[in-house]
């Protein structure tokens, strides 16, 4: 595969079956996404092929018939078929073939290879790579998670590198992760993945693979896999033991943000490329990553909401998800999402825009129960509602989301309008259960005004000879702590009455 960067972009194709019980429609969006994962791995897709079979082929995942023909586009850029000669297509021509072979259970069965030894395949492997400098594809990418044999078993056949959906979700992470943790969890998801490829590697390599010791070369050896899987088994344990290390720091600091002040916690969680970042930066008047591309964001990022609000509000950005999210990655980045299981609010964003937005959702509400975060208080946001297509368009799609979730909030991250409508709504949620209560604050105790007014919001304000009333809202907790230490003096109590501490007109009338 083409690494230089120099060269040419790495050409791929996009292979799918289609089993029974998926529609068309679902498999156009899975293909789809495998293509636009692809992109964001800077990959040209060149080709697409699809195929309805009642199982996976456990041999090569595809048929054989089918496997062939993707062995000729591999080879020369078109289909030496029928098909492609009625259509007019020769091999200068578009190489963007969409094939689709229907492959009944009652079809004859396609006969199988025989079975051969590991270095016989291994051999026949060699023989049978496409050249890499004349060949027309670069890898496979297979829109499911495949077993090791037959990820071999298709390059074997069709002549280049497969990767299967997982290998390129974890690939993704692997180049885009920044933050320490996030680079440690990737490795222990890569290494956990590459662990049983390592056996079928061992298997191709035969008898050569083996490490023998003791006297005439007889004895309790070890086979270098063996050791190699050793080695991965060491080095996750020591990951883990460092995200264990880096766990204790996060909930030190998350502990040390929190002590001695009211802070409410809002989470922003969805579909990867829902638009998240985007309106995180809105939200937050900041400048995180944003990027249209799957995956853009893998570290939780922490921005105060602005304008401030009382209580103060803290906006986290989190790893998107996606269908098929390798449970490895989920189990991997729960440390990271523990940012979502501790929220007071999520805001799960939802693309507006996109015609599978129900699968997105059902695909986030499963790791989010997967994490435990299912029961938290959720707002759906569906954003992107701006490309959804004209003004006319845009009116009926809100219509018909908010038909059928009442209380969603449907918006552009881009429409300065809609932003602060979101934010006044994350204000109202945030300042249900406040208190009010009126301090009075002496001349004498000004300097103590600055923790007033950052813990609580100051409603009214008014002065008289001997310090200033204060009226004001905030946690429950702290208007309380605040009211023991700045609560009325009697005789201010005695000179305001009956009458409500909150009317200005009474209290100067008493």
């Amino acid at each position: 595969m083409r690494t230089d960067p120099n060269d040419t972009p790495t050409r791929a194709v996009v292979a799918a079956v289609q089993l029974p019980g998926v529609s068309d429609v679902e498999l156009d969006v899975s293909v789809n996404e495998l293509r636009e994962l692809a992109k964001t791995l800077g990959y040209e897709v060149v080709g697409t092929f699809t195929q309805k079979r009642a199982s996976f082929d456990t041999t090569g995942y595809l048929g054989v018939g089918k496997r062939q023909e993707m062995r000729r586009f591999v080879e020369y850029g078109a289909l030496e078929s029928a098909s492609a000669d009625d259509e007019g297509l020769d091999a200068d021509d578009d190489p963007m073939l969409d094939v689709t072979v229907d492959e009944r259970p009652e079809a004859a069965p396609a006969k199988r290879p025989t079975a051969r030894s590991g270095a016989a395949r291994a051999k026949e492997a060699a023989r049978s790579a496409a050249d890499p400098d004349t060949r027309h594809v670069d890898v496979v990418l297979v829109d499911h998670e495949i077993s090791p044999s037959q990820a071999r078993n298709l390059e074997i056949e069709v002549g280049c590198e497969v990767m299967d959906r997982t290998m390129v979700i974890l690939e993704i992470f692997h180049r885009h992760a920044r933050s320490r943790a996030a680079r440690a969890q990737v490795e222990i998801a890569r290494l956990g993945y590459m662990g049983p490829r390592l056996r079928e590697a061992a298997k191709l390599a035969g008898p050569k693979g083996r490490q023998r010791s003791g006297t005439g070369g007889r004895g309790a050896g070890e086979s270098h896999g063996e050791l190699d899987r050793q080695k991965i088994r060491n080095r996750i344990m020591e990951l883990q033991e460092e995200i264990a290390r880096m766990d204790v720091e996060r909930k030190t600091q998350r502990a040390r943000r929190q002590e001695g002040s009211s802070i409410a916690r809002v989470v922003l969680v969805g579909y990867t490329n829902a638009g998240k970042s985007t309106l995180m930066r809105a939200l937050t008047d900041s400048d995180p990553l944003v990027a249209n591309k799957l995956f853009a964001t893998l570290d939780t990022t922490v921005r105060a909401l602005h304008p401030p609000t009382v209580p103060r509000v803290l906006v986290s950005d989190t790893v998107g998800f996606i269908k098929n999210l390798p449970h490895d990655l989920v189990a991997s980045f729960k440390s990271t999402l523990e940012e979502a299981a501790e929220a007071s609010l999520l805001l799960h964003v939802v693309d507006a825009s996109d015609p599978g937005f129900e699968r997105q959702i059902k695909v986030t509400d499963e790791v989010l129960a997967e994490i435990g975060a299912q029961d938290l208080p959720r707002i759906r946001v569906f954003n992107k509602i701006d490309g959804v297509g004209d003004a006319h368009a845009q009116s009926e799609a809100e219509a018909a989301l908010r038909a059928r979730y009442p209380d969603c909030v449907v918006m552009s991250a881009r429409r300065e309008a809609d932003v602060a409508a979101l934010h006044a709504t994350l204000r109202a949620f945030f300042q249900k259960g406040l208190a009010e209560a009126e301090l009075f604050l002496p001349w004498t105790s000004q300097n103590m005004r600055g923790e007033i007014f950052s813990t609580c919001e100051v409603l009214e304000e008014r002065a008289d000879a001997e310090g200033a009333l204060l009226r004001v809202r905030g946690d429950p907790a702290t208007v309380d702590s605040l009211s023991k230490r700045f609560g009325l003096p009697a005789g201010l109590r005695a000179l305001l009455g009956g009458a409500e501490p909150t009317d200005p007109e009474a209290a100067e009338g008493g």
